[in-house]
């Protein structure tokens, strides 16, 4: 089965989605930046809500002021109307901050005091110089800015502007009406900002609040406070020599995380795809261990890869030596095959000198034998395509086997020994194919006595296959397991039966190998162990 190759479209590099991910991390401190502006409206707002606490203490005492002098006839401002006015049976009226720096509500800067059309009335000047001294004290800690107005938005308390008229300014307009109001307005400076500043708008603008100040349902004055809002940046910039260090902690660690992503991700995935390249080039400098494996992942994906590898390219080499020993052994064969057929076929036509009948049953003689040799040829070739093919997650015994074994050789006593009722993972064909290629080999050879004895060593089973057989020459024992290699290929031998085991062993993840020794020829074959209790086969 071919693996189907995935659609061609552009992807990713590990490389660049690691460079990305840090990337994204390096530039979250600048994007906070950004978030600082909902901050400074937050700070706008904190800002107002203290006006308001401030400036409804002072509207307080003077509501006080004015009921006092009421007997004595001060004069009172606009009468709120009927829908404006607050209901009586309300407990608590709260003033809500809702200046918004994200919104439209900046304004231009504030305009400038006016001349007042009349001075206001003595009687609120008076108020304004009692309340004062509070209004002093007060900015000392809110350091916030403080006006009080007449009736008429006359300037009856403060540093600035006293007797002058700002009745004309829209949030003290809404003020006289009975209405609280405030606006937030461009600030100039006494000083140029920090560059830092640049960032928000907080720092430039002004935080006005107008208070109204009534008095049986009429506006008797307006508490106008002002303060410019704190802003974040202003800390920023004092505290830089601080923010610079952490910035550049915070790349030496985006460059230390970038490294450790290298050195362990990166680095081997790319040293690997090396590796990959090389043996697809057959480049025997592709089976090098890594450099750096980096983490344990890609140590197993490592190792697992060369293993594949190593047993693809054993395999593809198996394959072209194969091919070149049957192309040999099937050449030889077929030729004297073609040439008895051709000398028969000469002798039909010729006048003289036909073959005579012991000839004739001679060459059909060669014939037969070439073409049952072919026959014998074909079935190990199925033989071993089919064990090789065979499931390898089935499991059998060796007690399973040794029945058909022993009918298939009634001349040999075969014995056996050890745990031969654990199970091994190679199906009962499989095994049955192996150990009848090796009673073969041994009945061939001479041997009356075969033994099998199984030795469990956890994950591996060792089986040693011994007979009293012929024993292997010195200068034969590195040949035999090499395909198409016998010593009996006048009687008919393949040379293939060993062969056929050795390869089955390696693609079943086993081994088999020739023991030394001088008395008897035996093998030790390397199984693996299976998980499955050999019972679930014997059913």
């Amino acid at each position: 089965m071919i693996a189907p190759k995935p659609k061609k479209k552009w992807r990713p590099s590990l490389g660049q989605i690691v460079f990305g991910v840090l990337a994204l991390v390096a530039t979250l401190p600048l994007v906070g930046l950004f978030f600082f502006r909902i901050y400074d409206n937050q700070l706008i707002r904190q800002t107002q809500a203290e006006l308001i606490a401030q400036s409804r203490v002072l509207a307080a005492l003077f509501a006080e002021e004015v009921s006092a002098r009421l007997a004595a006839g001060i004069p009172l401002g606009a009468e709120i109307p009927p829908e404006a006015r607050p209901d009586a049976t309300d407990e608590v009226t709260p003033i809500r901050p809702l200046l918004d720096l994200l919104a439209n509500d900046l304004f231009v800067r504030r305009p400038d005091a006016r001349e007042a059309p009349q001075p206001a009335d003595p009687a609120y000047v008076a108020i304004g110089a009692r309340l004062w001294p509070i209004i002093r004290e007060t900015q000392k800690v809110t350091l916030a800015g403080f006006r009080v107005l007449d009736p008429q938005g006359v300037v009856i308390a403060g540093r600035d502007e006293m007797g002058k008229s700002l009745a004309h300014i829209d949030e003290i307009a809404a003020a006289l009406k009975g209405k609280y109001s405030a606006a937030l307005r461009i600030r100039i400076p006494d000083k140029s900002p920090p560059p830092i500043y640049s960032f928000s708008r907080g720092v430039g603008v002004h935080v006005f609040s107008a208070m109204p100040v009534i008095v049986n349902d009429h506006v008797v004055g307006v508490i106008y406070t002002s303060r410019t809002p704190r802003n974040i940046f202003e800390h920023l910039y004092v505290e830089r020599g601080k923010f610079i260090a952490a910035g550049s902690a915070i790349i030496l660690t985006t460059l230390l995380v970038g490294f450790i992503v290298a050195r362990t991700i990166t680095r081997p995935m790319r040293e690997l795809v090396d590796r990959a390249g090389r043996i697809g080039r057959n480049d025997p400098a592709g089976f090098r261990p890594l450099a750096h494996y980096g983490t344990r992942d890609f140590a197993e994906l490592a190792e697992h890869f060369f293993a594949m590898a190593e047993q693809l390219a054993r395999r593809s080499s198996y394959i072209r030596n194969f091919s070149a020993h049957l192309t040999h052994e099937l050449k030889s064969p077929l030729t004297s095959i073609k040439g008895a057929a051709e000398l028969m076929l000469d002798s039909l036509h010729a006048t003289s000198g036909q073959l005579t009948h012991a000839e004739q049953e001679t060459f059909l003689t060669n014939i037969l034998g070439d073409a049952e040799r072919l026959d014998r040829m074909a079935q190990r070739l199925r033989e071993l395509a089919r064990a090789e093919a065979l499931q390898q997650s089935e499991a059998s015994s060796l007690a399973e086997v040794i029945g058909p074994l022993r009918e298939r050789y009634p001349t040999a006593q075969i014995g056996t020994g050890g745990a031969v009722h654990l199970p091994i993972r190679l199906s009962s064909e499989t095994l049955l194919i192996v150990l009848t290629h090796l009673a073969d080999n041994a009945v061939r050879h001479g041997a009356r006595t075969i033994r099998l004895e199984l030795d469990d060593r956890g994950e591996q089973l060792v089986l040693s296959v011994s007979n009293d057989g012929s024993p292997i020459s010195p200068a034969n024992r590195e040949r035999i397991f090499d395909a198409f290699f016998t010593t009996r290929r006048d009687s008919g031998g393949t040379g293939m039966g060993l062969a056929i085991v050795r390869a089955v062993m390696i693609s079943h993840g086993g081994q088999i190998d020739l023991l030394p020794s001088d008395d008897e020829v035996r093998f030790e074959l390397r199984l693996p162990a299976g998980e499955e209790p050999p019972q679930a086969h014997l059913k």
